[in-house]
């Protein structure tokens, strides 16, 4: 992009601090410079403007830049390409020519450095030959000391290998809990009933998916990361992984000052190995979202792009996470949206992952196992399905969220429907067929509820239970949902009737 003196003026009106850095220099390049070069390249990127002077306890906008210009910007420009090519001053330099440009404002004539964000696999970005010391990032006071466990993660991502590759020493196929590789094993073989790997015993199929490796220096064969965080029993993995939890917990249908209407964490009833967490929590997720009735052939197939977009939504929270970081990988539910919590930072600015560019995952291994079951979609399609999932429901656009400060990226799916959503049932006088529309968004079980109620309108939830053939607490759920809709209460619990709105009189 080019700067001009438009573009210079526009960017000091908004006075974005975290992508804005000004420095006076009137006839030499501030050390605090190489400061900012690595925050920015660290972080989101940023301008550094030389020959302008910033007044930080002016609160007016508009009075707060001052123009000053530099002496000489032919010497600054070869001052500074000079030094950012000096390896022993900058580790890498990320600038183009085009990146530095002299721009004159007000007969004054300032440098313009624009530092583009570094990439995952060159951060971290430091200077003084000094990684510890010398790596920086940014925030909107300015620029800091990149913290231990920050400069740690990054020295990770730039690893192609991945994360997950870490070789365990002594821990075996003692460690991992059968049964839950067993049923791994069974919804491959339902998936690939031909494949030679369904002949293999337990720790041969594990080496060929990747979860259990030789030393081959050492000769030593053990389970690696994947292979025991993926099938581990939950013991050996809390003892060697202490610092990562699994948490689910259900915030939708609440009632008085229930805090939640379903948990599962670690609570000894479970081992808390990733493949169980997964199964588990995903028909949790997706039970009321609408499953059409559709044929493929002679079979049926309800797995709607909103369940497609769940499952990649799931499974991306757990691949693309830093497992190697003291936090929580956490999936909540709420009545209007999913929300998706997973340790680490993005390799990509969030324009990009928008855009479909696709990262390699931090847990490359683990990946490649939700994959050979069909979780996750083929390398390039994932966010960009979830995009379009929900955009098909006219539902609000995804939202991505990176919290540098908690070293934890957020995905929140909302449920609601943008206000600009127009109903394709719409007639053309322009009223909406709400029961139509309405209707169309109900499960097949909510869809049977309502058939109860058209039969007998003073059937209770008990009946309704043991009609369905499911638990109390179950309709419930969906009858909360249906009142948020469709559906009226009239009278008390035991001598009251249920309506639905469009045969009330």
């Amino acid at each position: 992009m080019t700067i001009d003196e438009k573009t210079i003026k526009d960017t000091l009106l908004k006075g974005e601090r975290v992508t804005l850095e000004c420095k006076k220099a009137q006839s030499n390049i501030p050390s605090s410079v190489w400061e900012t070069y690595s925050a920015f390249a660290n972080t989101y990127g940023g301008l550094i403007l030389l020959g302008v002077y910033e007044d930080l306890k002016e609160k007016d906008i508009n009075k707060r830049f001052t123009i000053t210009g530099v002496d000489d910007a032919d010497k600054i420009r070869k001052d500074f390409w000079n030094i950012v090519n000096n390896p022993e001053k900058v580790n890498v330099n990320l600038l183009r020519d085009e990146d530095v440009e002299t721009v004159v404002i007000d007969g004054k004539t300032i440098v313009a450095i624009s530092i583009p964000q570094a990439d995952y696999n060159t951060r971290p970005i430091y200077i003084n030959n000094n990684p510890i010391r010398g790596t920086f990032i940014r925030n909107h006071e300015g620029d800091y000391h990149c913290p231990e466990e920050m400069l740690t993660m990054m020295m990770r991502d730039a690893n192609h290998d991945g994360n997950d590759r870490l070789f365990l020493k002594h821990y075996t196929m003692d460690d991992i809990d059968i049964p839950t590789l067993e049923r791994y094993r069974q919804r491959f073989h339902n998936r690939f009933a031909e494949h030679p790997f369904n002949d293999l015993d337990n720790q041969e199929f594990l080496r060929q998916m990747g979860g259990f490796t030789k030393d081959r220096e050492s000769g030593m064969e053990c389970l690696n990361m994947a292979g025991l965080l993926m099938f581990g029993k939950g013991l050996p993995i809390r003892d060697r992984f202490d610092n990562l939890r699994l948490d689910y917990i259900d915030k939708s249908h609440l009632i008085g000052d229930q805090r939640y209407s379903d948990r599962l964490t670690y609570d000894g009833m479970w081992e808390n190995n990733l493949f169980n967490f997964v199964t588990m929590v995903l028909p949790k997720l997706t039970r009321e979202l609408p499953r059409p009735f559709k044929m493929v052939g002679v079979e049926r197939d309800d797995d709607t792009p909103q369940h497609k977009a769940i499952r990649e939504a799931m499974t991306n929270c757990i691949i693309h996470a830093d497992l190697m970081l003291n936090s929580v990988l956490k999936v909540e539910k709420y009545d209007d949206k999913f929300v998706f919590t997973n340790p680490g930072l993005l390799k990509l600015p969030v324009e990009q992952i928008y855009a479909g560019e696709e990262t390699r995952a931090r847990n490359q291994r683990i990946q490649n196992m939700f994959r050979m079951i069909g979780f996750g979609e083929n390398l390039g399609s994932g966010f960009p399905l979830i995009l379009s999932a929900w955009n098909e429901k006219h539902w609000l656009k995804p939202q991505l969220i990176e919290q540098r400060d908690l070293l934890q990226v957020k995905l929140i799916l909302s449920i609601e429907r943008t206000s600009s959503f127009i109903s394709l049932n719409d007639k053309k006088d322009g009223k909406k067929d709400d029961k139509k529309e309405i209707y169309a968004e109900l499960t097949e079980r909510q869809k049977l509820l309502l058939s109860y109620i058209e039969e007998k309108d003073t059937i209770t939830i008990p009946e309704m239970a043991r009609k369905a053939k499911v638990s109390t607490t179950t309709i419930s759920r969906d009858i909360a949902v249906l009142q948020n809709s469709i559906l009226e209460r009239e009278g008390g619990r035991k001598d009251g009737r249920w309506i639905v709105r469009s045969k009330r009189k």
